[in-house]
């Protein structure tokens, strides 16, 4: 594993870079490298598709499909836990232990996990490795969580993979005190998939927390933890170090342990779990890290210092600092599963590197999804990933006027979330998805009247009301002013808006 594959021997678009440069005579030269740099290195691949499944076309599959999801609906849901490995155990053990059968990269940490986790896939398959990618939730379809070779399994695959488990599902249901939850049906249907294919390599995102986190019966080569922030603190812990504490699950014997920039607190106690398990730690800022950054046409133009040396002119199709930083450490996270910096002294090869993160998306993220007036979606629902997201927004896009329409759960911090998106909203429609535990529209509409002043607060229960009455304030400012709708507060929001406003 420790022996990358070479690269294809095809025109490698990257060679008009400088040509592209030096005619660009008449333009600022570090805007025409930033246009240069961003239009060869979408050539390699492409602006790429979200890969989002719409609903089976073939009415028997689609019912078979929605069979399968009132079935798992009848379990607990994904708040609902009872921390304890025990049951997927139970089940790993009746199944003859899948996911002992390939390796895998773990992921856990507040934000940033799911865009981490699809970049390294692409690193992985531009390697020519299969990979199997587990994340969780889903934006729209609850096949996009298990995905073999970069793309959401079937419809008829899902369904194929439930059925072959049910009866092991049930054996172990009836020998346990609790029945397994969902989440921990679709965790094994994820590892018994991966073992079926078979995969090369499984990309393994955390649910919730670390060590008694459903995903957590592999032992990773490489465990990877993205920033922490505050939030599920009823069920991780109140502060940085309580929560890491949870998350340093993960880390196994003899890992490699690929740390994203931490809060001081939390970086102590992933430390001493390091030492403790005799792991190798990698750090962001330190052994890795984003050494330039420059924004480009649909996303930015970065040098990456990684285990192995520097990637220069590496473009990558999102926008924002913090998905700079995510591929950072994504790229630290393929380095070390091959061995870069401790079997190996070579860095990855520099133009299948570009090719992959040229191909990289991540739908919710930030992601564009109608013009005139541009409407953004965003995943973000807790404060630190709202101030991730306002960040960029100010950085990636210039909108005169920015509205916004926030749908977020009751258990999470509103108020947080909002306070991070004030400066950059001029008015916002609150409303709520359709979530058991989305918060009431007049809840929160309470609390972003505290925030924002009454003048500048709408109130639209229903999430297709709130997104029209979005777009017609945006629309206010005139076809060509440049005003926005950013959707955002939950990934549920984000995925109904999605689907109306005819994406998948």
């Amino acid at each position: 594993m420790s022996d990358h594959p070479g690269t294809s021997d095809t025109p490698d678009p990257l060679d008009s870079f400088d040509e592209i440069i030096e005619a660009e005579t008449t333009r600022d030269p570090d805007l025409a490298v930033i246009e240069a740099g961003s239009r060869t290195l979408r050539t390699q691949g492409g602006p790429p598709e979200a890969d989002v499944p719409a609903r089976p076309e073939d009415p028997e599959v689609d019912r078979a499909l929605r069979a399968v999801e009132a079935d798992l609906a009848t379990r607990w849901g994904e708040t609902k836990l009872e921390p304890s490995v025990s049951r997927i155990a139970a089940l790993m053990d009746v199944l003859g232990e899948p996911q002992r059968s390939y390796p895998s990269i773990h992921i856990t940490g507040t934000n940033g996990k799911t865009s981490t986790a699809r970049m390294i896939e692409a690193l992985l398959g531009a390697f020519d490795l299969r990979t199997g990618r587990y994340t969780s939730p889903h934006v729209q379809s609850i096949t996009e969580r298990i995905s073999l070779d970069g793309a959401p399994i079937t419809a008829e695959r899902f369904i194929e993979t439930y059925q072959d488990i049910k009866p092991y599902v049930e054996m172990v249901d009836a020998s346990q005190e609790y029945r397994l939850s969902f989440f921990e049906v679709l965790t094994g249907m994820a590892y018994a998939a991966f073992a079926d294919a078979p995969v090369d390599v499984a990309v393994v995102e955390v649910g919730m927390g670390g060590s008694w986190d459903a995903t957590n019966v592999i032992d990773a080569d490489v465990a990877v933890v993205t920033p922490i922030g505050l939030d599920h603190t009823d069920r991780l812990g109140e502060t940085h170090a309580e929560i890491a504490g949870e998350k340093a699950g993960i880390i196994k014997q003899d890992a490699t342990v690929i740390l994203a920039q931490q809060p001081v607190d939390a970086a102590q106690v992933l430390l001493k779990k390091a030492v403790e398990v005799n792991a190798t730690v990698a750090r962001e800022g330190l052994e890795f890290g984003v050494a330039a950054r420059q924004v480009a046409v649909g996303g930015q133009l970065l040098t990456l210092r990684g285990l192995g040396g520097e990637y220069p002119e590496v473009y990558l199709p999102l926008h924002g600092g913090h998905q700079a930083h995510n591929a950072a450490v994504a790229l630290a996270a393929v380095e070390a599963f091959f061995g870069v910096g401790a079997l190996r002294a070579q860095p990855l090869d520099l133009d299948t590197v570009r090719k992959a993160f040229a191909a990289v998306s991540s739908p919710g993220r930030l992601e564009v999804v109608r013009r005139s007036p541009t409407v953004v979606l965003d995943a973000a629902h807790n404060p630190a990933g709202a101030e991730a997201t306002a960040e960029a927004v100010r950085e990636a896009f210039d909108f005169s006027r920015l509205i916004g329409v926030v749908g977020a759960s009751g258990d999470k911090n509103v108020r947080g979330l909002l306070e991070a998106f004030e400066p950059i909203f001029a008015e916002v429609v609150v409303t709520r998805n359709s979530s058991h535990r989305a918060m009431d529209a007049d809840e929160l509409a309470a609390i972003a009247v505290e925030v924002f002043g009454e003048e500048r607060v709408q109130v639209e229960p229903r999430l297709p009301e709130a997104l029209e009455a979005a777009i017609t304030l945006a629309e206010e400012e005139g076809e060509f002013a440049g005003g926005g709708v950013l959707v955002t507060g939950s990934v549920i929001t984000v995925g109904e808006a999605r689907l109306l406003l005819g994406k998948g």
